[in-house]
């Protein structure tokens, strides 16, 4: 199997637990860095020697913290859809890749809605990918220019 880029097996990982927290009862999900740390801790690394673990949480805990920010947006750019009416994969997906989009300015935006849509490739349906993508890119051109920042991901 080829190996996987550090970054995209961060992202994975980061999808499963936000997807793991969509069936949690509210008042038991966690609310700290330490929490998401502990679900990320739970998920299985198919790289053993993962060099952006805390990438992963970052991410986690970055989407969870912000997804009432997230899902706002994610409503406005959804036409016809509400929230309530996307399926958790995508809503996980979506909320990963926007908070990618909105804040890590290391991530350029397309890298940020392609990693989004191979999750949704290999996690969806097969509308996943489209949907995610019209999402995402429609949120992406109604954001300012990142500023320029050298590209660590691949």
């Amino acid at each position: 199997m080829p190996k996987r880029s550090p970054r995209r097996e961060a992202r994975r990982r980061a999808f499963q637990v936000l997807y793991g927290f969509e069936f949690i009862p509210p008042h038991e999900a966690p609310t700290d860095a330490q929490g998401v740390a502990k679900a990320l801790s739970m998920s299985p690394k198919q790289e053993p020697d993962d060099p952006d673990e805390g990438y992963a949480l970052a991410l986690a805990y970055g989407a969870w913290q912000q997804r009432a920010e997230l899902d706002a947006i994610i409503s406005g750019h959804s036409k016809n859809w509400k929230l309530a009416r996307v399926a958790k994969v995508e809503l996980a997906i979506l909320r990963l890749g926007l908070y990618e989009i909105l804040h890590e300015s290391s991530v350029p935006r397309a890298v940020a809605i392609n990693e989004a849509v191979e999750l949704a490739k290999a996690y969806g349906d097969d509308n996943s990918p489209g949907f995610v993508n019209g999402v995402l890119d429609a949120v992406a051109k109604t954001q300012p220019a990142k500023a320029k920042t050298p590209q660590t991901d691949k």
